[in-house]
């Protein structure tokens, strides 16, 4: 068995909506069967017991290594505790060739686990050990560092359940949620709306306590100090017994309590001193340690915090008992789970010495044994949440205490008896206030009600039934994606809409250009979701990036799907039918948004009609044809339909029509461009499906250029010397074909000819190469091959010859030449045209393309006038 490939699909996928790891395996003849491997699969069951069953009960079908593989991934996620259920194998046509695709939770705990199963499956067949408890050691290790902490992950599932996207932005702990301009992050306990000031002045101990006490909240007497000498100063001024700690500590590091000796407070200060050269000393206050929650100005959660302490039992010495409470399943080395490993570390050692113990020392039956002054889950206390006991003004003095920090989430800290009685008549005060406050203790305290502290935050952030997404458009196809995407970002902005946009030739931020290349995959559609001044995304979809790595999004309002043609890159990444293309284009459909959202689907291409069946939101049916019978049925049912009528689009529902004349859409060259009439019924439809009113969507569409600077590529039309120009991006048989159409349709003079420069990309199938120049063998007098300036995989020559090819039975052609160099091609081609001519340029390079075809258009025009113009005068466009 070989794996030659793997990768992370990090978003809904050909497969599923999950996050899984996707490999490619080789198993030689006797892997595809393991039946063919003696003693294999008993092997991997004593090395694996707890390893699924194989083959579904009632099947007796060949299971492969590769399969054993997947089970074996999936099954040691799940024995570490990982929260995975799904996996798949699949045979490509490729002999012996498979497709393994296994959930995973945390990627790089995915990735470990499939090397894992490897060792796992070589181990069964070379009857070697394998160290099962260590591997699913390593993995639930790996799984707590790089998982979510509770708080963090509290405020993120909350956000799952009101179905607001989130992503990660580090490997730490900051989040954002939704999307574009409605999007918000946090840090742990913190959000984007926690001012620096409020924090820093939430470090600031002796700040803090000014402020709280200007405000009217009781708080400790005290005052910081500069030396040991110094703090025991302060004790005799303040009385004892007393607090020492750093004046901008957290997690209750370097705090002592209580303490009353000189050698205890100069011990003290000499402890907090080595976590800040700031020390405070103030009053101890008798009773218990309280964290109280507030987030906003709501008091959401309460709990009382206890020390860590042990339980004698009159067998055990202390360093057992410790062993006893660590052995606890809720208890962890850090904050990933619910309760913190108690340490006997030095400070626990010294509490001991106090009470003339040490960790040998065996505390008679119910002798509690209190090992830190502290109550801090960090340091190994406990909680017992009392949240249904706050009395109102004992709650009203935390939320107070907050707002005079300025904290919009705070964790108060108050040491009294009870709560249940106000804060003043029992002599209790605040003693600090905590930014980013740790959540695990009202989430699963040690004793009582876990609190939902989670939702709690997130309804601070949102406001009801907002879920932070902006509307988001989702288009594929085989062609005219680019222009639809441009076409609807278009009339989004006359809706006044800040718009991101994806793109083959870029990604752009209200008509700005932020990214160039090709950027129609997920990482860029990631990219315009982050950007905080976009309203609305526009997504161009292309299948390379959904087989690599998935979509870039949850879900989208409107998935559009213009066609399905033939030569999309077949025969790439095991996609070798035109079926196999479509079941990748169909992903944006499956995933619409349930019930609310669209998909806007070409009527008139079976196989993207087809994908109405796994829609889980509604249909709009668009074609030219209005009595095609699904747009017929469609429009029966009094659904939504988009259709040519003469010289109109017509958009219909339930009897109710909207018509917009092509003459208004320049876009169409008034209807006698076809493809482009299609490209226009989509946006129209995405638009429609967003709610836009029709008056501006008629006036997008009417405002809408397609020239080299709007839509680069896309049919742009040029005047040379008379003769007309077109430079397209088309590359694929079904342009071509939808190309000469559209050519067709366009006025011609008696006696001109059509040429046409023209090029192929290496990495499509040989047939898809030479059915371009097949069809435009039959179009097209005379025709120019060039070799684009990337071979994609190809041998020098080798993609002219097989368009030579395709061009031996043409019935118009009657000159072919071959010119090595693009822009070569191109000058040739226009020393040949002559007024009335029409030259078709099929460009690789398009913006250095098109910026050499309006250098040679101006130097026509100066040519003509008899002098030299201003590059202004560039490129007199049809």
């Amino acid at each position: 068995m070989e794996v030659s490939r793997i990768r992370a699909l990090r978003g809904p996928n050909l497969w599923s909506r999950h996050t899984a790891i996707e490999a490619i395996v080789y198993c030689d003849e006797e892997e595809r069967s393991i039946d063919q491997m003696p003693g294999f699969e008993t092997r991997l069951r004593e090395r694996f017991p707890e390893l699924a069953m194989l083959r579904p009960a009632g099947h007796d079908e060949a299971i492969s290594m590769a399969q054993a593989l997947e089970f074996a991934a999936l099954g040691l996620q799940a024995q570490a505790g990982c929260p995975v259920t799904f996996s798949r194998s699949t045979q490509t046509l490729e002999t012996g060739i498979y497709q393994i695709v296994v959930e995973y939770s945390e990627e790089a705990v995915g990735r470990l686990a499939f090397e894992l199963a490897q060792d796992l499956c070589k181990a069964a067949v070379m009857a070697t050990p394998f160290a099962l408890t260590e591997a699913l050691d390593r993995l639930r290790e790996l799984d707590e560092d790089v998982r979510l902490g509770p708080s963090t992950g509290a405020i993120v599932y909350a956000a799952m359940a009101r179905n607001i996207p989130y992503r990660r932005l580090t490997e730490g702990s900051m989040v954002q949620f939704g999307w574009g301009s409605r999007q918000r992050r946090i840090q742990a306990a913190e959000t984007d709306r926690t001012s620096a000031v409020a924090e820093s002045i939430a470090q600031d101990k002796e700040l803090s306590k000014e402020l709280l006490h200007a405000a009217g909240v009781p708080v400790p007497v005290g005052r910081p100090v500069l030396s040991a000498e110094d703090a025991w100063a302060a004790a005799c001024e303040i009385g004892a017994p007393v607090v020492v700690k750093p004046q901008d500590g957290n997690q209750g590091k370097g705090v002592a309590v209580n303490l009353n000796t000189r050698e205890q407070i100069e011990a003290a200060y000499a402890i907090a001193f080595e976590v800040s050269d700031e020390v405070l000393v103030e009053r101890y206050l008798p009773g218990h340690d309280y964290r109280l929650l507030v987030v906003g100005d709501r008091l959401i959660a309460a709990a009382r915090r206890d020390p860590p302490l042990v339980i004698g039992d009159g067998l055990h010495n202390i360093r057992q008992l410790v062993e006893r409470v660590n052995s606890d399943p809720r208890r962890g080395e850090g904050h990933a789970t619910s309760l913190t490993k108690i340490r006997l570390d030095e400070v626990a050692l010294a509490r001991l010495a106090d009470a003339g113990l040490t960790p040998e020392s065996v505390p008679f039956r119910g002798q509690r044994i209190i090992l830190r002054n502290n109550a801090n889950l960090s340091t190994g206390g406990t909680a017992t949440d009392v949240t249904a006991d706050v009395h109102p003004e004992f709650a009203a003095q935390a939320i107070a205490a907050a707002q005079a920090i300025g904290l919009d989430i705070a964790g108060v800290d108050v040491v009294c008896d009870s709560v249940l009685r106000p804060l003043e008549a029992q002599g209790g005060g605040i003693v600090e206030i905590n930014a980013a406050p740790g959540l695990r203790m009202h989430l699963q305290p040690s004793f009582g009600k876990g609190r939902p502290v989670g939702e709690a935050i997130i309804a601070n952030m949102f406001a009801a039934g907002e879920d932070a997404r902006i509307p988001l458009v989702a288009v594929a196809g085989t062609n005219g994606k680019t222009t639809t995407v441009r076409l609807i970002a278009h009339i989004l902005g006359q809706q006044g809409l800040r718009v991101g946009m994806t793109t083959t030739d870029g990604v752009y931020v209200q008509g700005r250009r932020i990214d160039t290349g090709d950027c129609s995959g997920p990482k860029s559609a990631r990219n315009v979701l982050l950007h905080p001044d976009v309203d609305a995304a526009v997504l161009e979809t292309a299948r390379g990036g959904v087989l690599r790595e998935g979509l870039g999004f949850d879900r989208c309002d409107v998935a559009v799907v213009t066609n399905i043609g033939l030569g999309d890159h077949l025969g790439l990444s095991y996609i070798s039918t035109v079926e196999d293309l479509s079941v990748v284009k169909r992903v944006i459909v499956q995933n619409v948004r349930p019930g609310t959202g669209v998909a806007v689907l070409n009527a008139a291409d079976p196989m993207v009609a087809r994908m109405a069946d796994s829609c889980p939101g509604s249909v709009t049916f668009f074609a030219c044809d209005r009595n095609h019978p699904l747009m017929a049925m469609h429009r029966a049912q009094r659904k939504r339909v988009v259709y040519r009528d003469g010289h109109s689009i017509v958009a219909s529902s339930g009897g109710n029509e909207h018509r917009i004349a092509l003459t208004e859409i320049p876009l169409t060259q008034n209807g006698a461009i076809g493809f482009q009439v299609e490209n226009a019924m989509a946006a129209t439809a995405a638009a429609w499906a967003l709610g836009v009113d029709w008056p501006t969507i008629q006036r997008g569409l009417g405002s809408f250029i397609n020239d080299a600077r709007t839509a680069p590529g896309r049919f742009n039309l040029f005047s040379y010397r008379g003769a007309t120009l077109i430079a397209d991006y088309g590359h694929n048989p079904d342009a071509i074909l939808a190309l000469v159409k559209a050519i067709d349709n366009l006025p011609s003079q008696p006696g001109s000819q059509r040429s046409v420069v023209i090029s192929g990309a290496g990495d499509r199938r040989d047939e898809d190469i030479r059915q371009q120049t097949e069809i435009l063998g039959d179009a097209f007098d005379r025709v120019l091959l060039y070799q684009d300036q990337c071979q994609r995989g190809r041998a020098d020559g080798e993609v002219l010859a097989l368009l030579r090819e395709g061009l031996k039975n043409a019935r118009r052609t009657s000159e072919v030449r071959e010119i090595r160099g693009e822009f070569l091609a191109i000058d040739s081609a226009l020393a040949e045209v002559r007024a009335g001519d029409l030259c078709l340029i099929l460009i690789d390079q398009i913006e250095e393309a098109l910026e050499h075809i309006s250098r040679r258009i101006a130097e026509g025009y100066a040519f003509r006038c008899g002098r030299q113009v201003a590059s202004s005068s560039v490129g007199d466009q049809l």
